[in-house]
């Protein structure tokens, strides 16, 4: 070995060894997973959803998938679950205990419309699932067992003000929820095809704001005993 080979070695570098990705923890890598699935089936729908495109911006692989999920059907369900999971938390923070019964349904009507307002791709999910006739929202436990604290708090407030003279008689829980939530994302479901029709843009601030008006005023009215 000359000096010249002894050197050139002593000078080199070691090689640098690729650094390993910090680990997550099984939470953080699950909701990752869960937000960009949401894209995907927001964007593309059930049908055209790749688990490819999924585990790509999550940075994860399929394998964590099935993991976690147990296939793509079992992450829609779980994407659909965690949608409307959203909705329903916020909506039973609503202190109805100490409200007017007639304002706590306004109440309600008001945080109705403003969270379809800003989660849209809730409404996109929505949308999407009417059209496959609910079948995979059907093979979900969780949403029927969120759904109904929501029921039992209008028909709470419906029995206090309907006692109480506040309010008209024969109110049925259900039928008022799906007037509110028609009166708080109709204009949202259909706004490309309605704003087509009519030459009017409904995706507008402007029209939404003073629409938003009109249906408050519209439920307030109906709502008088």
């Amino acid at each position: 070995m000359t000096y010249g080979d002894t050197d050139t070695r002593r000078l080199r570098a070691p090689s640098a060894r690729p650094r390993r990705r910090p680990r997550r923890k099984p939470a953080e890598s699950r909701e990752q997973i869960l937000r960009a699935a949401t894209r995907e089936f927001v964007t593309h729908g059930f049908a055209g959803a790749r688990v490819n495109r999924i585990v790509k911006k999550a940075g994860s692989n399929p394998r964590m998938i099935y993991h976690y999920f147990g296939s793509k059907s079992g992450l829609y369900i779980a994407v659909l679950e965690e949608a409307l999971g959203g909705l329903r938390r916020r909506e039973l923070q609503i202190d109805i205990e100490h409200l007017d019964p007639r304002e706590g349904l306004l109440q309600l009507f008001d945080f109705m419309a403003s969270y379809f307002e800003n989660n849209r791709h809730l409404v996109r999910l929505l949308s999407a699932e009417n059209l496959l006739k609910a079948k995979y929202m059907r093979k979900s436990a969780r949403i029927p067992e969120m759904s109904s604290p929501v029921l039992d708090m209008i028909k709470q407030l419906i029995a206090r003000g309907t006692k109480a003279g506040q309010l008209p008689r024969g109110l049925d829980g259900l039928r008022l929820y799906v007037l509110m939530v028609a009166l708080s994302q109709f204009h949202l479901s259909n706004g490309h095809t309605l704003s087509t029709i009519f030459g009017r843009d409904l995706y507008a601030s402007d029209w939404r704001t003073d629409r938003g008006a009109d249906a408050r005023r519209m439920l307030a009215a109906f709502l008088k005993a």
